[in-house]
């Protein structure tokens, strides 16, 4: 069977999988496995039937506990045999986050998240890892750097090539650009575009970050996975 990496479900713009990605072993990463996209609220009738279509078992959502009250997910109501999960990843609110990272740049934001919200991380790739087999789908609001930077974690323990972790990074910033300037058009062009831009220096930074502490599998360890965890996280892909 032939897959494409994009994903197109109506009334998402950032959806993709994370299969087909070269590893430094020569491998490709499974198919149909894991799965990445902007917010769920977004999807039309007829992109809930795709996600069906596309045999979706467990949804992961990153969003603040605000985003999530505010813009309750369709999901549960209209998918019911879908698994739902809402585990914020960037501590329990915005207001929280933003005093932690205040003034950092982007190109060093994914270590920021690593060193500081090592619980939430912690608790998102339990549920991801406990998650039956099948198709999962995890999303924040964007799609690019919550849920960018759990695929460029995962792709990483999987051992793919840095320079493909980099790349799905940076895809975000295409796929929204343009759709963003027309959706967001009272704001300057400028914050736009900087809001959307995901350099692939960060990914860089990261697997520096993470090298440090004996790659993908050291950090996981270190932030409390248990093997078991770590094992069937890498077995997603």
């Amino acid at each position: 069977m032939l897959f494409t990496r994009t994903l197109d479900i109506p009334g998402l713009l950032n959806a993709r999988d994370l299969g087909g990605y070269p590893t430094r072993s020569g491998r490709q990463t499974r198919w149909r496995s894991l799965l990445r996209a902007d917010d769920l609220v977004q999807l039309t009738p007829e992109g809930v039937e795709t996600l069906a279509n596309l045999g979706v078992h467990t949804v992961v959502d990153l969003r603040w506990p605000g985003e999530v009250a505010i813009s309750p997910h369709p999901v549960p109501s209209r998918l019911p045999h879908v698994r739902y999960y809402h585990v914020s990843l960037l501590t329990e609110s915005e207001t929280q986050w933003s005093e932690i990272s205040e003034g950092c740049e982007k190109e060093m934001w994914k270590c920021l998240v690593l060193e500081k919200t090592r619980p939430h991380l912690r608790r998102v790739l339990q549920t991801i890892a406990s998650a039956p087999p099948g198709p999962l789908l995890f999303h924040c609001v964007a799609g690019k750097d919550r849920t960018g930077l759990i695929a460029a974690l995962l792709l990483a323990l999987a051992e793919v090539e840095p320079e493909a972790i980099a790349a799905d990074y940076a895809e975000s910033s295409a796929r929204l650009r343009e759709a963003y300037l027309e959706r967001y058009k009272e704001v300057e062009p400028e914050w736009i575009l900087e809001a959307v831009r995901c350099p692939e220096q960060g990914v860089y930074n990261m697997l520096s970050y993470l090298e440090r502490l004996g790659g993908a599998p050291g950090y996981l360890r270190e932030i409390g996975l248990e093997e078991e965890h770590i094992e069937r996280l890498k077995a997603r892909l």
